[in-house]
């Protein structure tokens, strides 16, 4: 009898025990919820990002006289389209005419003294040859002639500048472009001096304009490229958003690269060039320089399965069953809907893709659904 109870006694125990086994099993099988999933696979992805900047012409050159004068003539208006050595203003002549024509008649005087002076020195040649002069009066005669000539020499640069000035008096464009403001009219006394320029002429067949990246996007440049001089041969070519928000139809390439780090900005000027035979681009507006970028063979998860905690970017990462948390390295351009990872993910791995709000680290989960990169359920 006692053997019997015994019997029935162990039964019950095991009978319980796999009662309460199944039983909390099936109560940690409950508590796990259940969330949609993406497994990582390498894409390719063409980024863009957009640098404030500044357009100037190819040429912005600011308009001098040379001499002082009044103007007598101003030749264009505002906002034409002028030639090299297209003349621009007429400044008072008379005065430059006349010192012209004086050093022209000092020139005459000289070659005289000149001739003169050479007639002399072959006659005491002549007289010496014959023994009436002395050697002192030969070389006198020769230290005159070379006086002349010098004096002769001095009066032609003289007229050199007379005839210079003269022509400083038409002031002309040294390049082709567009003619600017004209703050001066005829009348006005001008000057070398003069702060202000008479106006300035912007050569905009091609602009240049000028944006900045900071010295860790140049170091990355450098690392993707080698160096600066193979990142300007191998990087895209770029668009100009103008200021009403329309995208030139023209694309730029990128030409110069600063060497220096501006001090108080941390930044590096970058140059672009952009054809504008419109001329729909004017010197001093400014714009968006947009600068594509393409990522090849990159890990890409969605943003919205990611969360930031004191400016690291996490992802929930699933290892066997559980939800853990991980730190990823993203690349600092993004579209504004997905991240490519640099760091902490790989293909392959399954990422948590809903739901990340309510995750905790080490939570255990149950797939659901597997989410493509655009988001369909499998």
């Amino acid at each position: 009898m006692t053997k019997r109870l015994l019997t029935t006694l162990l039964i019950c125990s095991i009978a319980a025990g796999v009662f309460v086994g199944c039983k909390e099993e099936k109560r940690s099988s409950a508590s796990k919820r259940e969330y949609d999933v993406m497994i990582l696979q390498t894409a390719t992805r063409k980024l863009s990002s957009t640098y404030s900047a500044t357009i100037r012409g190819k040429q912005d050159v600011d308009i001098r006289t040379k001499v002082q004068g009044y103007i007598t003539d101003i030749k264009v208006k505002e906002g034409s389209v002028v030639r090299q050595g297209q003349t621009l203003f007429v400044i008072d002549q008379v005065p430059y005419q006349a010192a012209l024509a004086t050093a022209e008649a000092n020139v005459n005087v000289a070659q005289a003294q000149v001739d003169a002076a050479e007639l002399s020195a072959t006659s005491k040649e002549k007289l010496f040859e014959q023994n009436i002069i002395s050697d002192f009066d030969l070389r006198m005669a020769r230290t005159t002639l070379a006086s002349a000539k010098a004096q002769l020499e001095q009066a032609r640069a003289n007229e050199l500048t007379a005839s210079n000035n003269l022509s400083y008096t038409l002031v002309k464009s040294p390049v082709d472009g567009v003619v600017g403001t004209l703050p001066f009219r005829v009348g006005t006394l001008v000057s070398p001096s003069d702060a202000t320029p008479m106006t300035s002429v912007s050569d905009n067949s091609e602009m240049y304009v000028y944006f900045s990246l900071s010295e860790s996007q140049v170091l990355s440049l450098k690392r993707q490229y080698g160096a600066l001089e193979n990142a300007l041969q191998e990087m895209p070519l770029v668009d100009l958003q103008l200021s009403d928000g329309t995208v030139y139809s023209e694309k730029g390439r990128i030409e110069a690269i600063s060497g220096i780090i501006d001090p108080t900005t941390g930044s590096v000027t970058i140059r672009a060039k952009f054809p504008n035979k419109r001329r729909l681009l004017l010197s001093g507006g400014s714009g968006t320089i947009i600068l594509p970028h393409r990522q090849e063979g990159c890990v890409v998860i969605p943003q919205y399965a990611t969360f930031e905690v004191q400016d690291k970017v996490y992802a929930y990462k699933v290892e066997n069953g559980v939800a853990k948390a991980k730190i990823i390295g993203v690349f600092e351009i993004s579209n504004g809907k997905e991240y490519i990872v640099e760091s902490g993910l790989m293909a392959g791995d399954t990422i948590v893709v809903e739901g990340i709000g309510l995750l905790r680290d080490d939570t255990p989960i149950k797939i659901k659904d597997f989410v493509t990169a655009g988001g369909k359920k499998k």
